[in-house]
């Protein structure tokens, strides 16, 4: 990879109005141990409360970098800004809230740093991973993936994972449109076209409500299966790619 890229593990962290529980969640990931230094890339997606100060005062031990949207663009656009200011030669995204668990974060890097990989999924449907609940998420989530193996060739288990981990020189020179939740089918329908090795693994997870802050709805669903059918039978790839792609990944 490039001299330019520290070797440490820079994780997206896109925030919006979560200021009830932010500074125990930046607590938390300050404290990660992972098998590489850690960045946190803080993306501030034009938060209303007090979101802001919190990030600005919070005393990190980590290298951090904190990216403020003027204006509530949604995650997918919060994900492109901090992809493109990071500086780790691993990138990945963590949600704001304590759904997943950090300290399978250094499992999931794992397979990247042994060179055994290049793309890690973390699954909540695999089997090892904590038993998922049967509700209307679960099946959403599932009939989403199904479409988008369906669409993509891929047969993964959980495409709309937040832990989504990726070698730099990949996802830097991925170029990502979608400004809100259609991040997931987008990245998802674009990695599918590279030669890489995806891998997934398990992971925990704990679903929040939208009274604990949780933002998704039925709407994002429904958006979700007009990015997947976008994305990988309606548009256009030829300027999908960087020219700084590495030729072993390029379609």
């Amino acid at each position: 990879m490039p001299k330019a890229w520290a070797d440490k593990i820079s994780l997206i962290i896109p925030v919006f109005n979560e200021a009830p529980h932010l500074a125990e969640l930046l607590a938390a990931l300050d404290r990660v141990q992972l098998p590489r230094p850690c960045e946190l890339v803080i993306v501030n997606d034009g938060s209303a409360d007090q979101s802001s100060q919190i990030i600005r005062q919070f005393p990190f031990r980590n290298d951090v970098l904190i990216i403020d949207q003027p204006a509530n663009r949604g995650k997918g656009a919060a994900v492109a800004a901090g992809i493109a200011r990071a500086t780790g030669v691993i990138i990945g995204i963590q949600d704001a809230d304590f759904e997943y668990r950090f300290d399978e974060i250094a499992r999931l890097v794992d397979p990247i740093i042994a060179g055994e990989a290049d793309v890690v999924y973390g699954s909540r449907f695999r089997p090892g991973a904590s038993p998922p609940s049967r509700g209307i998420h679960y099946l959403a989530n599932r009939m989403l993936t199904c479409l988008s193996n369906l669409c993509s060739g891929l047969r993964l288990t959980d495409m709309e994972t937040c832990y989504k981990f990726f070698r730099a020189d990949i996802i830097k020179n991925v170029r990502l449109e979608s400004r809100r939740y259609g991040f997931e089918p987008e990245v998802t329908a674009k990695i599918a076209r590279l030669k890489v090795r995806l891998v997934e693994l398990p992971v925990s997870y704990a679903p929040r409500g939208r009274g604990d802050g949780k933002k998704i709805g039925w709407r994002d669903g429904v958006a979700a299966i007009w990015h997947i059918l976008y994305f990988n039978l309606l548009a256009r790839r030829a300027a999908w790619f960087g020219k700084d792609l590495p030729t072993a990944f390029r379609p």
